[in-house]
């Protein structure tokens, strides 16, 4: 039987890049999927489209997860539709302007903060009422990033938001753990996705990346999903309150240029 056969995974910004991968990846490991977007419905069909091509259920709903009320309606649809939610995997996310720190707005800060924190907190935070209310035990993964432990120069803001959200899931393992719930953290380094398109059209810059990889390339999509569906699985009951990085080794090797 497959590993998340009979499960509900909502994966929010799961449109494109990292998100698309990993619900594709959990429907082919048996779960049913609901499909967040904010303003790609294409990437998100095509998303759907992946997800029934794995012989699984897809639902797309369009949310901002920035926005507490569409949070709620994210995961009040997901619930009416399936019936639960079992799985949350927080991927959603910006890296936001690149800039002088001293040269962020409020703006600025903002968009990325509500964002990748606060929308983070918030849609943990109704799913595991909904758990809670159902009598259910369940899994929260968090897509972070490897800067929530290293620099990242003119991304202070970034920073912040990933550093927060590495402390909120450490802490919410503890807090959760006694209601079966766990909660892990999944980072990324440097991945070939649309978020990522400026660097991969510069080729000095790429370059310049790789010396830091020892693995001596980028990531993939691809290369992200597995390690969220293990976490998501019961091969991962005794797990929480961990970071894992998926880099190619670009955190014990990184150097701002």
């Amino acid at each position: 039987m497959s590993k998340l056969e009979g499960k509900v995974a909502l994966v929010t910004g799961s449109s494109s890049g990292i998100g698309q991968a990993i619900a594709v990846r959990l429907a082919q490991e048996g779960a049913d999927v609901v499909i967040d977007y904010r303003s790609h419905v294409e990437g998100a069909e095509e998303t759907l489209s992946k997800v029934e091509a794995a012989g699984h259920k897809g639902l797309i709903v369009k949310a901002d997860l920035s926005v507490i009320s569409d949070i709620r309606q994210l995961i009040n649809q997901g619930i009416q539709h399936f019936g639960k939610i079992d799985i949350l995997v927080n991927n959603a996310g910006i890296d936001g302007r690149n800039a002088d720190f001293w040269d962020i707005t409020e703006a600025d800060y903002d968009a990325v903060l509500n964002l990748n924190l606060k929308g983070t907190f918030f849609a943990t935070q109704a799913i595991v009422q909904h758990l809670i209310e159902s009598k259910r035990t369940g899994k929260i993964i968090n897509i972070s990033s490897t800067h929530e432990e290293i620099a990242f120069p003119h991304f202070t803001s970034y920073c912040a938001s990933k550093g927060g959200v590495k402390m909120m899931m450490r802490n919410l393992a503890v807090e959760l753990g006694p209601l079966g719930i766990t909660i892990n953290n999944v980072a990324p380094g440097a991945i070939e996705t649309p978020i990522n398109s400026k660097l991969l059209n510069d080729p000095e810059k790429l370059r310049s990346l790789l010396k830091n990889i020892p693995l001596g390339r980028l990531g993939k999509p691809e290369d992200i999903a597995p390690i969220v569906a293990f976490l998501a699985s019961s091969d991962a009951d005794y797990i929480t309150g961990a970071t894992f990085y998926v880099d190619g080794g670009l955190s014990r090797n990184y150097h701002e240029q």
